[in-house]
């Protein structure tokens, strides 16, 4: 443990729950996919969150519940409510940052460009900053100044309402979108907040195609078994399947998120430690295993994840299988993807998932490591089994055999 990273979060709230709630279709802030995204990188110690808290009182609610200390910055008369709340976040960052020499690790959910000073000061101090923020309401300037930057919209479990706009199809694919990205602008002083979120038109959502390369989650399920903007019906695992299942899905993605944000490798003490981060409670003889390596043999055998021989005795490195599963997924994607085609029709990503679960009812992209279906559409097209491009006219992405 003492060679684990020390992790202070401090949030600014409104800048986070108005960023969502204007540019992700109006849904709410949920700090749980933060805390797995930090889960993989160290112990989060501090937990502070900054607003008014008079406009959130639900989400007051749910950041306690989920150990937060909430920093209450109330509007006064004459004064700005935002400024207040920066300033106090940066006396309080830098007061951890001398007192509590221990923590290694500031984690600013802000997409402000005024809090860069602080974090070149911090990294001055020799602490490693990682900043997240939504997308389209983070500043320019915030990212570089990072050492990490996670943008919310692409986190794991974050599930982007689908944009209500009409869907085409289009006899031939466009050449993806290479233009460049308006700057972000800085968010404004927020509005109350309504229980449910402001009414979203058609209008004010953003349609634009995704940047070639960038990991939009498209034909992803919410976990209450909602449709996305793919239209597709809840996987097979997640109606009447047993926990055991549920459970490889983690481990399969806790393994490829610690491969993601560690240069090192990951041993079976360390994905322990994770998954216990992640959900404290977490017991492996609750799904029927007299250990954590048995667990771990278990997936092996089931080819989800790999088991070889690590530095310390009993402490193997766990892997995700470079071939077997991955390699027959890709081979049954092109097979679903010529079949699909007409002529010299591509088919659209749209349903697609729903025509793989047909031809492979067990089938799951969280299994095999990847965090929505159109990453694994992607892995797909870069090892060369399809062919995957976004059309504008569909506003969809579109996919051939190759």
């Amino acid at each position: 443990m003492d060679q684990e990273e020390r992790i202070a979060l401090f949030l600014d709230y409104e800048n986070l729950a108005i960023g969502a709630r204007d540019h992700l279709g109006g849904m709410r802030f949920d700090l749980r996919p933060v805390s797995d995204a930090l889960a993989e990188r160290g112990r989060v110690v501090v937990r502070r969150a900054y607003a008014d808290w008079s406009y959130f009182d639900d989400d007051r609610r749910r950041l306690t519940r989920s150990h937060v200390e909430l920093i209450d910055i109330p509007q006064r008369m004459g004064a700005s409510r935002k400024n207040a709340a920066d300033i106090k976040m940066v006396v309080d960052a830098l007061e951890l940052a001398f007192e509590r020499e221990y923590i290694s690790t500031f984690v600013f959910c802000t997409g402000d460009s005024d809090f860069t000073p602080l974090v070149h000061k911090l990294r001055e101090l020799n602490k490693r900053v990682i900043g997240v923020g939504v997308e389209k309401t983070t500043s320019a300037l915030l990212p570089p100044a990072c050492d990490e930057f996670l943008y919310y919209d692409r986190l794991d479990g974050v599930e982007v309402p689908a944009p209500r706009a009409r869907r085409g199809r289009a006899a031939k694919p466009a050449t993806p979108a290479t233009g460049t990205r308006a700057p972000a602008t800085e968010t404004q002083a927020p509005e109350p907040a309504r229980d449910s979120g402001p009414e979203i038109r058609d209008s004010e959502v953003d349609t634009a195609p995704p940047e070639a390369g960038e990991p939009t989650d498209t034909g992803e399920l919410t976990d209450t078994g909602e449709l996305t903007d793919t239209g597709e019906a809840p996987e097979a695992a997640d109606v009447g399947t047993t926990d055991t299942d549920a459970l490889a899905k983690v481990v399969a993605q806790t393994v490829a998120g610690l491969q993601r944000s560690s240069s090192g490798t990951v041993t079976a003490s360390t994905l322990k430690r994770t998954l216990l981060r992640k959900d404290p409670t977490f017991n492996e003889a609750d799904y029927g295993f007299r250990a954590f390596g048995e667990l771990l043999r278990h997936l092996s055998g089931l080819n989800l994840i790999e088991l070889s021989a690590g530095t310390a005795k009993g402490d193997p490195e766990v892997s995700l299988p470079e071939h077997g599963d991955r390699e027959a997924a890709f081979a049954m994607l092109r097979t679903v993807v010529a079949e699909l085609a007409d002529g010299d029709e591509p088919a659209a990503l749209s349903g697609l998932k729903n025509q793989v679960r047909k031809a492979a009812p067990g089938f799951s992209e969280k299994k095999l490591g990847y965090r929505s279906f159109l990453q694994f559409c992607k892995a797909a097209a870069t090892s060369g089994a399809i062919r995957l491009e976004w059309s504008a006219d569909a506003d969809d992405y579109l996919l051939t055999a190759a």
